[in-house]
């Protein structure tokens, strides 16, 4: 039997396989996610893999949920007309040298974290 799955945005995925048993999970690219501005933000990484974001207070960035290793995606976080705004990391974003990035402090910067999960509770990330 096979499976189709269609992506929105363009382009589609097939799978064929005797073995209905099997689970398979697939984030296809797309448009960019926004995530909900908030005191605690939290990305589901079922959704899109790659989010906007942008800054109305000092924030948290939380644990995303559905983390699946292997995946990757971008995290675009815009400080809003004010700027200065912060951004604390949850547990699993692990960043070079251990300390989460401090970002562009102006009005209107973005700033940008790529990242790829290497396990359910492990999240390599990079900031430019």
């Amino acid at each position: 039997m096979g499976v189709v799955i269609q992506n929105p945005s363009g382009g589609s995925v097939s799978f064929d396989s005797a073995n209905t048993a099997n689970d398979y999970t697939l984030t296809l690219p797309g448009a960019v996610g926004t995530l909900t501005d908030g005191a605690t933000i939290t990305p589901d990484l079922t959704t899109n893999s790659t989010f906007s974001v942008t800054l109305g207070g000092n924030r948290t960035m939380a644990n995303p949920t559905s983390p699946i290793a292997g995946q990757t995606g971008s995290i675009f976080i815009v400080q809003d007309g004010t700027g200065s705004r912060t951004l604390a990391w949850g547990s699993y974003w692990d960043f070079i040298g251990g300390t989460a990035p401090t970002l562009s402090p102006g009005a209107n910067a973005v700033d940008r974290v790529d990242y790829v999960v290497r396990s359910a509770t492990s999240i390599h990330a990079v900031f430019t």
